[in-house]
């Protein structure tokens, strides 16, 4: 069998034929042989120790017996039917159990015979028993290649009942394995497995679904992670060259009038020393005509917006427009007022473009953009629709881009004949965003410091027995002239999901914080955009209490007065959101709080985003713990969240290996970027085939 043949379809390999061919593919996606041998063991059991009847407990643990079924029968009737066994080995008797598959069960099972059986040991009537335990013959057992760690696939249910489980997966794949003697090609040069003491390719897929101990099946992983990584990092490092070398963009040499009469008299406070720094590092980036893709990440408050007006002042220095999209209208609208007195103060033109921008005012900033007479637009995705052209824009900035998809941002790139330069920002870096500013194509800066004054908000957990209290709480800050915010998952009741909604809440709280000592706003998605504006503006000059919101504030409220952010329901809500939720308060000098609601039970996931969040306020800490419970997203594609198409490498935790590969691919592109040199040629093979459409989306940010 060549290479070749191993992309033949799973129908001709022995044991699977037409039918199971056609499950495995619509359960696992596994269509061709390379596939089955990629389809890697989740985790793996061991098998070297054997207990007895007697000396085994109750518990979490797998443990595996050696004796004989000696009875077994189906005991009662509809849904409620299970088919029980009993177990003997020397020391006693136990109950086996199954509930499903009981048919088949039955047939497979054969009374008097020596078997081992594997599972986890429960209580019932204070007699010991097993739930659905694996069970093999003992001759079987002892014939497995693998004495002692084994494999544990991936299964369903539809394939369990056609003898597809674990084990059955495991016998294909041992089928398999003969057929790959030195067929397997190596992608790795010698002299790199040789220095780690790593095994060829075809061995460490051997010993990933067969492992002959523990020492060498950590070796076999850490090699073929370290490919998938070195692989991604070449892919990376190829591109962001290309697009050194061959995108270019608008040259920024001058540093003219409009960015040193803001700088010296229009600024109202000075800048820190991490603005200065990045405000350096972005004209280093737009000053020969290089293509700027940065990301620049802040905190909530450590100035972010003024860094990236201050680079639309660099653009319009040099002849160019610049346009600052979000993802919000209230965001857009809130850049808009920041912005504007400080661009009217230059006798600069700002525009704004939304959604519900109304048809005569639309159709006077599309003429302005497309003539030049007006020099920045702010606004939401409606900047890139087709109808609207710029007459010259050199840099576009996107504010919090996470939440916008990828083809979004690529659209901007079409509004000059030489793309503009590219600065997102965000004040928390999503796992995408993240991997791609680690490992590859973004540059990045990081604003690491707060202006002076700022007060870090004290973050903690309640749940709803501690609700008086934290009423109380809100009823003393409102003494004081402070102001609430009380955030919901929901805008109505929902039959599926079992928490607080956003009416019922506003309800509630009208009924505790009576009016008219209080005066409550309430805002939401579906709200028409002026009811909006008009329920934010009393808001905003102080005339309303308390804010009752769904996340439609998570970006682009700016209330210096807010002091405490409750989130109702927290364990609902993603790091990223909860992060970017406790930005709205901390705004101002004042001590400000977050108060993270959740009831009584938590996932265990749900339980480290809010301890986390209790923890720290650093962005990049925060999308480390993101980044490890949601995945990095596809670097290279349209996809922001979930997992990279990885079969053995974790991000999360393979902080070493990602740093190997980083430097290997370094060393690679250093030494032989085209990868022409003899040692090289196994690399360069497998990375065009890795690289194979890979490329469409990447050079956006």
């Amino acid at each position: 069998m060549s290479v070749d043949l191993l992309s033949s379809p799973l129908v001709y390999l022995k044991g699977v034929g037409p039918q199971r061919a056609d499950w495995l593919r619509k359960e696992l996606n596994l269509h061709t042989l390379w596939d089955l041998l990629y389809f890697f063991p989740f985790r793996y059991t061991d098998r070297s120790v054997y207990w007895t009847i007697a000396d085994c407990l109750p518990g979490p643990a797998e443990i595996q017996l050696v004796g004989k079924i000696i009875a077994i029968k189906e005991v009662g009737v509809g849904h409620k039917k299970r088919l029980v066994g009993t177990f003997q080995d020397t020391t006693g008797l136990m109950e086996l159990v199954w509930f499903k598959g009981i048919q088949w069960v039955k047939s497979s099972l054969v009374l008097n015979e020596d078997v081992v059986l594997f599972g986890r040991i429960s209580e019932f009537n204070h007699k010991k028993n097993m739930t659905h335990p694996e069970v093999e013959r003992k001759e079987d057992h002892q014939k497995s290649p693998v004495k002692g760690l084994h494999p544990v696939y991936s299964s369903t249910e539809a394939l369990t009942a056609r003898n597809l489980h674990s084990r059955g997966i495991a016998k294909l794949i041992k089928s398999l394995m003969p057929l790959l003697e030195g067929k397997v090609p190596e992608t790795l040069p010698m002299a790199w497995l040789s220095r780690w003491a790593w095994p060829s390719r075809e061995s460490a897929i051997r010993e990933m679904h067969f492992p002959t101990g523990l020492e060498s099946l950590t070796a076999a992983r850490n090699r073929l992670a370290f490919e998938e990584l070195l692989l991604l990092q070449l892919g990376l490092k190829a591109q962001k060259s290309a697009r050194k070398k061959t995108q270019r963009g608008w040259p920024f040499p001058v540093v003219g009038d409009y960015l040193n009469s803001f700088y010296k008299n229009i600024l109202p406070f000075a800048l820190t020393e991490a603005q200065k720094r990045v405000i350096k590092e972005i004209r280093a980036d737009v000053f020969d005509g290089s293509h700027m893709n940065r990301l620049l990440q802040g905190d909530v408050g450590s100035g972010k917006t003024i860094v990236a007006f201050m680079s639309m002042l660099l653009a319009r220095d040099n002849g160019f427009q610049a346009c600052f999209m979000a993802p919000t209208e209230i965001l857009a609208q809130q850049h808009f007022a920041h912005l504007t007195p400080f661009v009217e103060a230059m006798e600069l033109r700002i525009a704004l473009l939304t959604g519900s921008t109304k048809s005569a005012e639309r159709q006077s900033i599309l003429e302005g953009l497309a003539d030049g007479t007006i020099d920045f637009a702010v606004g939401t995705h409606a900047l890139i629709e087709d109808r609207v052209h710029f007459k010259n824009v050199g840099l576009a900035i996107i504010d919090e881009q996470h939440r916008f998809g990828v083809a979004q941002r690529a659209a901007l790139w079409k509004k000059n004949k030489i793309p503009p330069h590219i600065l997102v920002m965000t004040a928390t870096p999503i796992p995408r965003t993240l991997a791609m500013s680690v490992y590859g194509d973004l540059d990045m800066s990081v604003l690491d410091e707060l202006p002076p004054g700022r007060k870090s908000i004290e973050t903690v957990h309640r749940t709803d027995a501690n609700r008086l209290k934290v009423w109380g709480f809100l009823q003393k800050e409102i003494e004081k002239g402070r102001q609430v915010y009380i955030v919901y998952p929901l805008i109505e009741e929902s039959e599926t999901l079992d928490f607080k909604d956003l009416m019922d809440g506003f309800e509630s709280i009208q009924r505790d914080f009576p009016s008219p000592k209080y005066e409550i706003s309430i805002l939401h998605g579906r709200m028409k955009p002026a009811d909006k504006d008009y329920e934010m503006q009393r808001f905003v000059r102080g005339e309303t209490h308390i804010m009752v919101a769904t996340t439609v504030i998570e970006v682009g409220v700016n209330v210096p007065n807010a002091s405490v952010m409750v989130i109702e329901n927290a364990e609902r809500f993603g790091l990223s959101q909860l992060h970017q939720l406790r930005g709205r308060v901390g705004r101002g000098s004042d001590q400000s709080y977050c108060i993270l609601m959740t009831g009584y039970k938590q996932s265990d996931e749900s339980r480290l985003r809010i301890e986390t969040l209790c923890r720290t306020q650093d962005g990049f800490e925060i999308a480390d713990v993101d980044l490890a419970l949601r995945g990095p997203g596809d670097l290279l594609g349209t996809r922001q969240s979930g997992l990279l198409e990885f079969k053995v490498a974790q991000l999360s935790r393979d902080h070493q290996l990602v740093h190997l590969a980083k430097m290997s691919a370094e060393e690679v592109m250093a030494k032989d970027p085209l990868m022409q040199l003899p040692e090289h040629a196994p690399l360069r093979s497998a990375f065009t085939a890795y690289a194979r459409g890979k490329f469409k989306w990447g050079i956006i940010s």
